[in-house]
């Protein structure tokens, strides 16, 4: 038989062709279009052969795949702009061509006569577990890191390699549509329940069973295929489906306010595929599919979500020349929430961390933080006992700053205070060893300033972590004007090491992320002033796509905390610097109502004692002379949130704060949930077009405020046709700095 680039295959006694992908230099198997080809190559032979009787698929490596590779992704996309240029009336044509590619290959395994049995071995993603749902039998590992996920809605497409089909025809269909709409991860029993899989077996026992299956007569033939076949449930034309659907469709309106072209498709494909013969619903599919890819949102989704997050999280900003810093040791000052749960990062990336407070039961206190972490981690099953015990081993509690003596890196998690930071950089340079960084997690300090109390500023910077940190994503990794490459450096691989996804961002009050959000609340407060209904305020911005809307976003962040920072911008930078009519609306609230947010249960929103629900308070309703709400356009509100936000980006851009617009995007929609079917701030402006947008602010600007009024920069790329990606190009950047 052929040897292959990409597979072994090799043939036992028994007449079983066992085909294990291993793709060379690559940690996780991904589908390229030579893979594909070699997979086409591998049926084929197989098929010839005589002696083979049947196929088990599986993986050389510790995962299964990952899905489909940037490459292919991308090409996609290139592909469709440059026939567009070329052939415009074939363009689409070649689009629904190359979208069926991976579905019609599938479909040759799943109709080419002889059983192929799927072996997962680990994560299994996408067009991996499509492929192994085109098998004709499929046994999973009981091993914590299985997980089966049709994950592709959470970067704008669908699964459109026969997953549609072929979910909904072996599980029922309100599993099959709350799996793919949501891109949940299934364990290895549930996906045995939802019967999406076999067998479920012990790791050793995994391609001996998969051998099994073919020994025992497994037939090479669909269920959808056999006559007589019927869809659980009993398909669409049946009471409960009468029930289910009507219910599906307000759920994903209710859900995603119709922002998501992907999500609603795949109710299309499942409705009208489960009414038609198996092919004709691949077709379908391919329709869809073919239609979602052409979708700004799918473009913006998943150069964002998908291609950026992953360049930046492999260090697309990392310096050239500077060696990879393996971190052995972690210093953390500051045992309260943010610094104890930084430790707790650290130590899960298996670094040791020492964790340093004003004394031992204060420090003691911090590591006490992490208990309750790992017990809860280890009560939901994400963590052995064995694992939990080692993370908090590598947690040492202290009150001697003497032990920061071999630290790699020291951060700083201490009050937004200067005089206190300042004390901490002079105590923890006493004692840190030449070569050795100092990061100060700050949410609004310029770094320059912090970096003034530093005797080597080059070996400081600031990494910029998001509560709560062992949810949260994103880390801003701040630069000074003095941080030098290798500070630079050792922050990104320290940000790798605890599997963040980073954004470099230059000097500047309130960083990226932070002017971002305060735009957003400041934009609430000036609704609540105009008299717009409350409950408008927040529902628009639920709409417009944010997770959380601004007022609630205020009582999460502490209003009291809103007032402390407009009362610095005031010290700081003068009364011009802030709107006074926000000073006295969150004053007001702060210091007359004693309304601090969530953490003293008032706040804008009311919040009881449990299982009761928060509530807008209803004393905001009196602040201001209210408005009828049919006087308000709901379209108007998402507008202005989604455009204030918009516009702050792009100013960050124009003052050099952020030179990399994957960092605008991705950053906000890690950073504060910006509206993820945009693809991110920037991407929403380049998704209208600039001249668009620039129109959308000044009409904005005329009837809200001059904080509409586009930048020099706009009216500038406006003119010229511009485009965020086109001006500030992050692939020259990278290719220059390399």
């Amino acid at each position: 038989m052929s040897t292959y680039k990409n597979f072994n295959v090799d043939t036992d006694a028994d007449g079983i062709a066992l085909v294990t992908w291993d793709m060379p230099e690559k940690s996780m198997n991904v589908f390229t279009v030579e893979v594909m080809d070699e997979i086409e190559a591998i049926v084929d032979a197989t098929v010839a052969d005589s002696a083979v009787k049947g196929v088990v698929f599986t993986s050389g490596k510790s995962s299964f795949s990952g899905g489909a590779d940037l490459t292919m992704i991308k090409g996609m996309f290139s592909m469709l702009e440059a026939e567009k240029v070329k052939d415009p009336a074939n363009a689409v044509q070649k689009l629904f061509d190359a979208a069926g590619r991976m579905t019609w290959l599938w479909r040759k395994i799943e109709t080419n006569g002889k059983p192929w049995v799927s072996a997962i071995n680990g994560t299994c993603m996408g067009g991996a577990f499509e492929l192994s749902l085109a098998c004709h039998g499929r046994v999973a590992s009981n091993a914590k890191s299985v997980k089966i996920a049709l994950p592709e809605v959470k970067v704008g497409i669908f699964p459109g390699a026969g997953g549609t089909q072929r979910v909904p025809r072996l599980a029922n269909a309100q599993d099959a549509l709350q799996m793919m709409t949501t891109g949940s991860s299934l364990t290895a029993s549930r996906a045995k329940a939802m019967n999406l899989v076999h067998q479920v077996v012990e790791p050793d026992q995994l391609i001996p069973a998969a051998k099994q299956m073919i020994k025992d007569g497994l037939k090479p033939v669909a269920p959808w295929d056999e006559k007589g076949f019927k869809v659980p449930g009993g398909g669409i034309w049946t009471p409960a489906a009468a029930q289910l659907w009507p219910a599906a469709s307000a759920i994903l309106r209710r859900e995603t306010s119709g922002n998501y072209p992907a999500a609603l498709a795949i109710l299309k494909c499942v409705y009208e595929g489960l009414q038609v013969p198996f092919d004709t619903g691949l077709r379908i599919e391919q329709r869809y599919f073919t239609q979602v890819v052409q979708t700004t949102e799918a473009f913006s989704m998943i150069r964002s979500l998908f291609v950026s997050m992953q360049e930046l999280g492999k260090g697309a900003r990392r310096p050239a020349g500077q060696p990879k810093t393996q971190l052995k040791h972690v210093g953390v000052v500051g045992a309260g929430f943010m610094g104890a749960s930084i430790a707790y990062v650290t130590a899960a990336a298996g670094i040791p961390v020492t964790l340093i407070d004003r004394d031992m039961e204060a420090a003691s206190k911090g590591k006490t933080h992490s208990e309750g972490l790992v017990a809860g981690a280890i009560s939901k099953g994400k963590l052995t006992k064995e694992d939990g015990e080692k993370l908090l081993s590598l947690i040492t509690p202290s009150d001697d700053y003497t032990s920061l003596s071999t630290a790699d890196l020291v951060i700083e998690a201490v009050f937004e205070d200067r005089d206190v930071k300042k004390a901490v950089i002079e105590k923890v340079e006493a004692v840190l060893p030449e070569g050795a960084i100092f990061a100060s997690n700050t949410s609004t300090l310029p770094i320059t300033g912090l970096a003034g109390n530093s005797k080597r500023p080059v070996d400081f910077i600031g990494i910029h972590f998001f509560s709560p940190v062992e949810k949260m994503m994103l880390t801003e990794v701040i630069l000074g004007k003095q941080t030098g490459d290798k500070a630079l450096a050792v922050a990104l691989d320290y940000v790798a090491a605890i599997k963040k996804t980073p954004i470099v961002v230059n000097d500047t009050r309130g960083f990226f992320v932070n002017r971002c959000v305060l735009r957003y609340m400041a934009e609430s407060y000036d609704m609540l002033i105009e008299g717009v209904p409350p409950v408008m305020i927040e529902n628009a911005a639920k709409f417009a796509g944010m997770p959380v809307g601004p007022l609630s976003l205020n009582d999460e962040v502490a209003i009291d905390l809103s007032l402390k920072i407009l009362k610095a911008t005031v010290a700081d930078l003068g009364e011009q610097a802030v709107d006074p009519r926000h000073m006295e609306l969150v004053s007001r609230l702060v210091e007359k109502e004693e309304r601090f947010g969530r953490k003293n249960g008032k706040g804008f929103y009311d919040y009881p004692p449990k299982p009761a629900k928060k509530s807008l308070w209803p004393g905001l309703k009196d602040l201001y002379p209210q408005k009828a709400a049919d006087e308000v356009s709901m379209k108007t509100l998402q507008q202005r949130f989604l455009a204030t936000i918009a516009l702050e980006a792009a100013r960050t851009v124009e003052e050099g704060i952020v030179t990399d617009p994957r960092e605008a995007d991705v950053g906000s929609i890690l950073g504060f949930g910006f509206a993820p079917y945009t693809g991110g701030a920037l991407s929403y402006i380049d998704g209208m077009g600039v001249k668009t947008f620039v129109e959308l602010c000044e009409k904005l600007s005329a009837s809200y405020g001059p904080h509409f009024k586009p930048t020099p920069l706009l009216r500038e790329m406006a003119e010229k046709g511009e485009t965020f990606y086109g001006r500030f190009d992050p692939y020259g950047q990278v290719e220059k700095a390399a």
